[in-house]
């Protein structure tokens, strides 16, 4: 499995007690495989990605990422397999004002060491995959919100990642872009061979081959409610 964790166990304080999160979650996403986790406000799904993003640390649960353990690594490793193995997309699409489509993909190479030639061309690749290779001089200010989403999860691809974590990636679109972004990423997912896990409160936009956790009292089980009763 190209994402792994086994038995994870996250606290919070909650006044004089602890609030349990994640009670005992296991998750395994394959390569090319598309894997989405829904549930309530507060379940603790970003918490979730946060962990599998090794951008928090849980209390207690093994994490291993592209074969490799990462449950006890230091915080420099931890931040070197982020930046190399784990493409991040968030709700919003974080893009600066300043740099056109073109230059927010590149940005990615210029803040790990500097910039290639097949860097560029790996760039212009990317934006021809996710349909914006006429807007690639565009910047965000000219582009929809659905485009700066698209920009957004090409840029979480420039370094050929293994894993793809997409936290609420469709939250500020309306039905019609959220589905086309949901597609994207599922096309993507396959093409790219990721191991993506997506965040999402709309298990309506979808693709029918996705498969669907819940997330509810710390618990991670299969199926989502909502979409199984939309289907009967």
């Amino acid at each position: 499995m190209t994402l792994q964790l086994t038995d994870i166990h996250l606290t919070v304080p909650d006044g004089p007690d602890r609030l349990t999160i994640l009670d005992g979650v296991d998750l395994r996403v394959a390569a090319g495989e598309l894997v989405a986790v829904t549930g309530a406000s507060g379940s603790g799904k970003s918490t979730l990605i946060a962990v599998a993003g090794l951008l928090r640390r849980a209390d207690t649960g093994r994490v291993v990422v592209d074969g490799e353990d990462v449950t006890d690594a230091g915080d420099r490793r931890r931040t070197s397999v982020r930046r190399r193995r784990i493409g991040l997309v968030f709700q919003a699409a974080n893009l600066l004002p300043s740099l056109t489509a073109l230059e927010q993909l590149e940005l990615v190479c210029h803040l790990d060491g500097g910039i290639t030639s097949g860097d560029r061309e790996r760039a212009r690749e990317l934006l021809h995959l996710v349909g914006l290779e006429d807007r690639s001089h565009q910047r965000p200010a000219h582009l929809s919100g659905g485009e700066r989403q698209r920009v957004a999860v090409a840029r979480a691809l420039m370094r050929n990642p293994a894993v793809v974590l997409a936290d609420e990636p469709t939250a500020s679109l309306d039905d019609q872009r959220g589905r086309q972004v949901m597609a994207l990423l599922a096309e993507l997912t396959e093409r790219q061979r990721t191991a993506t896990l997506v965040i999402t409160h709309a298990p309506q936009q979808l693709p029918g081959r996705t498969r669907v956790l819940h997330l509810s009292n710390g618990v991670l089980e299969e199926g989502d409610p909502r979409r199984t009763g939309a289907a009967a």
